[in-house]
């Protein structure tokens, strides 16, 4: 039997910067075992993907991922551009833990209440690759909002967050200092790409990078985690 997944997020989810974890987690089943949509937009902060819940609960599937917070966690940094994202992103309100909680709950709320699908929240990719840095510590800050959410509204939460620290520290990569990727750093990962034919990997390789190409968007390694996390979530693998 086929199980329908959609997963909601962020850039991580849509895959343009990132490797893909979703075609990372499909791999990891029998063929036809999922049938997995994606939600994903560039940028987006939890209030975005409130906004934009029609198109999943339309069309319920099975199982709903959420991954998202990333773009608020990063709000939350010295040196993010905020005013420019609240005008790009057409925020209300300025970013604050407090309100990334009232969003996801509402995203959560209103995903139970008109599907019949299982609701699951995962804990963000860590920022940068200092577990103990200012960038994964604001991870980490914010994946136990998530984890505040999931025990408050009775849905299941997946360790990515702690996964991926668990690997870094097994990793001891280099100390390199966190740099927040700006829209010329992330256009730079596209030159490369297309006019140097590097692969992400190659990218995140070449930076001393374990995870991620840039800090925050994920090479095959940190991707294969999100979809490991996730699949650990769904249920047994048919046949």
């Amino acid at each position: 039997m086929t199980t329908r997944v959609a997963c909601l997020g962020d850039s991580l989810t849509r895959a343009q910067f990132s490797v893909d974890y979703l075609d990372l987690l499909e791999r990891r089943r029998p063929p036809g075992d999922l049938r997995l949509a994606r939600f994903g937009v560039n940028g987006d902060f939890a209030h975005n993907l409130l906004q934009r819940l029609d198109a999943v609960v339309t069309d319920p599937p099975d199982v709903i991922t959420v991954l998202i917070g990333t773009n608020d966690a990063r709000a939350s940094l010295a040196g993010y551009p905020v005013e420019q994202a609240m005008k790009r992103k057409r925020l209300p309100d300025r970013p604050s833990p407090g309100w990334f909680q009232q969003c996801l709950g509402a995203v959560v709320a209103r995903l139970k209440a008109e599907t019949d699908a299982t609701v699951t929240l995962l804990s963000l990719p860590v920022l940068g690759q200092q577990p103990d840095g200012p960038a994964a510590l604001a991870s980490r800050a914010y994946s136990r909002l998530i984890a505040e959410v999931a025990a408050t509204d009775g849905v299941a939460y997946l360790p990515l967050h702690e996964r991926q620290v668990e690997e870094l520290r097994r990793a001891a990569p280099p100390p390199t200092p966190y740099r927040e990727a700006t829209p010329a750093a992330v256009i730079g990962v596209l030159a490369q790409r297309a006019v140097l034919r590097r692969g992400l990997d190659t990218i995140s390789r070449r930076r001393g990078l374990v995870l991620t190409t840039d800090h925050i968007h994920q090479n095959s390694r940190g991707a294969s985690l999100v979809a490991e996390v996730i699949d650990a979530g769904l249920p047994p693998r048919s046949g």
